[in-house]
């Protein structure tokens, strides 16, 4: 288990981190989301012993990562798929990390078959398209077999097939027992893959809860009927303090009472229902909702004029 108590960076004047607490449990993956500038990458970097915290702690199984005796066995990383000497094969470049780690020599020719760079095991890197690059970041990743692993943007360069595997990966990763602690701004594949979710704005935390309980927290909740008594239904729902309004195709979407709340009110008023189905928010819903307040980078539309639009579409550091 991967443990982040009262963590707090400071670059200077600025706060990377502030104050930040939660737990990364085993058996699940955990989705790590955060708008940019949110200070999701300085997190990771913290747990992995590559920044030090100004003031609190981060523990992996209790220990600092930096006490740890054979670290690639207990965590696996990827935080920058382009991190490689460029000169050296795919084949290589695991090898050396092998050596360095008293790990197998077998696993090498392992975990490149796992991501499916057998082929080109003896190719230098430096030509290397960004998919290929991240299939073998996630191959350094699983050099140790570890019992935690973590993701930075895993999804990066590939392509549907590769993405579909992905995410099947971690979450046989996870369904094996292990820690799987993933980051990315793709909110529909996060959607797919976590179940359970860390969002943070500004440094601070924002949630620590299901992906069901995070979505359900927005306000996008709705039920949408369908009925041929229209207007008797709105009328029904609208007495109990809800509000009804009519699509353009018929259907009535509900806001304030539950699809059993409306259900029973329907039998009891003799109403016929056709169609009865909770609308839920998104995740990307969800979290543009939610995370509104902690948003720190605003792009702008064209038409601004060009100053206003320069200065609108600063992009952060992604600290």
């Amino acid at each position: 288990m991967i443990e982040v108590r009262g963590l707090t960076k400071r670059y200077g004047a600025k706060v990377a981190v502030d104050n930040l607490t939660f737990g990364i449990e085993p058996g699940k993956v955990t989705g790590f989301l955060g708008p940019n500038g949110a200070g999701k990458t300085t997190t990771m970097r913290c747990i992995l012993g590559l920044d030090y915290p100004t003031d609190g702690a981060v523990t992996v199984d209790g220990k600092p990562f930096r006490e740890l005796a054979y670290p690639m066995r207990e965590v696996g990383a990827l935080l920058e798929a382009k991190a490689v000497h460029g000169g050296r094969s795919a084949y290589n470049h695991l090898l050396c990390l092998a050596q360095t780690n008293s790990l197998p020599k077998r696993r090498v020719g392992e975990v490149l078959e796992l991501v499916g760079l057998s082929e080109v095991a003896k190719k230098r890197s430096k030509g290397f398209s960004l998919g290929m690059s991240q299939r073998l970041g996630i191959a350094a990743t699983l050099l140790g077999d570890p019992k935690m692993v973590m993701f930075d943007e895993p999804v990066n360069g590939l392509d549907p097939e590769g993405i579909l595997w992905i995410r099947n990966l971690m979450k046989a990763l996870a369904a094996e027992g292990r820690t799987v602690f993933v980051s990315s701004h793709l909110m529909a594949e996060m959607e797919n893959t976590a179940d359970h979710l860390i969002v943070i704005g500004r440094g601070k935390l924002i949630a620590d809860c299901t992906m069901k309980e995070f979505v359900a927290r927005a306000s996008g909740a709705a039920v949408r009927v369908r009925t041929p008594a229209t207007d008797q239904l709105v009328r029904a729902v609208s007495a109990k303090g809800a509000t009804a309004g009519v699509d353009e195709d018929g259907a009535i979407e509900v806001r304030g009472m539950t699809s059993e709340e409306i259900g029973d009110l329907a039998f009891g008023e003799g109403i016929r229902l056709h169609e009865l189905a909770t609308v839920r928010a998104s995740l990307e819903e969800a979290f543009m909702e939610l995370t509104a307040d902690s948003v720190e980078y605003h792009a702008g539309m064209p038409g601004q004029g060009t100053a206003a639009a320069a200065k609108a579409t600063t992009i952060g550091s992604g600290v």
